[in-house]
């Protein structure tokens, strides 16, 4: 089996340093990751600018090579990097990110952009987050990741991403896992003016509603989630009244 792990992080994160450590035990993997920090990029490409690779030590990987671009750009370049060197991957996973991907987080995570980017290519991926922006406690995510990955490559078909997030807590004070809806979890933020003169995107989550299953608040109860992720966006419910307007 190979595996393509990539991340938004940055190849210096600890997060995909502890997800490689783990993959490494089951399959070979290769590594493809930004240079830096590249949070919140999305699914974004880099278009209208050249991006610079460099090959790196990356300890548990056979090879690993660090990116100037987004996330997505890391999956789509390790693709054709070491598939150009006759190395077929199987699978692509993401992560582990340095905070979670719930609710709308899922609309800006660069950690899922680069999940969906080899979705897109008919490639089963994984995204695995963890609940903090500075996370101790990586075993349960490791876990999981590794226990899902035979699963993934027999039973969830080609174009989906399956997210995995957890608390950042000892496994053993994890009460289970379960399988979660996206919840609406949205963010009350704006800019704020710095001292040099910039403005700074800030704010705290906000849960407008409650719903069963919901990712956000399941975490917060000490349950991992685990959520299939699709990315056709056509509201298939809005057909009969849209097809009734005039055009």
């Amino acid at each position: 089996m190979n595996v393509l792990v990539v991340n938004d992080d940055g190849i210096k994160a600890e997060g995909i340093f502890h997800l490689v450590q783990a993959l490494s035990k089951v399959a070979d993997v290769y590594v493809c990751a930004p240079d830096g920090q590249r949070s919140a990029k999305s699914h974004s490409l880099t278009l209208t600018d050249c991006v610079y690779m460099k090959t790196v030590d990356f300890p548990g990987a056979v090879e690993a090579v660090q990116l100037s671009g987004t996330p997505a750009d890391c999956t789509k370049f390790g693709l054709q990097y070491f598939g150009e060197a006759g190395i077929e991957i199987d699978m692509v996973y993401s992560g582990i990110n340095m905070g979670s991907n719930l609710g709308m987080d899922t609309l800006y995570s660069g950690t899922v952009g680069a999940a969906a980017e080899a979705a897109l290519f008919g490639i089963k991926a994984v995204a695995v987050s963890v609940d903090s922006h500075t996370p101790t406690y990586f075993e349960k995510a490791c876990e999981l990741a590794v226990k899902m990955m035979n699963q993934v490559m027999e039973k969830l078909p080609s174009g989906y991403v399956l997210s995995i997030n957890t608390p950042d807590l000892p496994s053993s004070e994890i009460k289970g896992v379960k399988l979660a809806n996206l919840g609406p979890r949205y963010y009350e933020d704006k800019f704020y003016l710095k001292e040099d003169g910039g403005y700074m995107l800030s704010g705290e989550p906000s849960f407008e509603e409650i719903c069963e299953n919901q990712d956000s608040v399941l975490i917060t109860e000490k349950y991992a989630t685990i959520t299939p992720l699709q990315f056709d966006f056509t509201a298939y419910n809005q057909f009969d009244n849209v097809g009734g307007w005039e055009f």
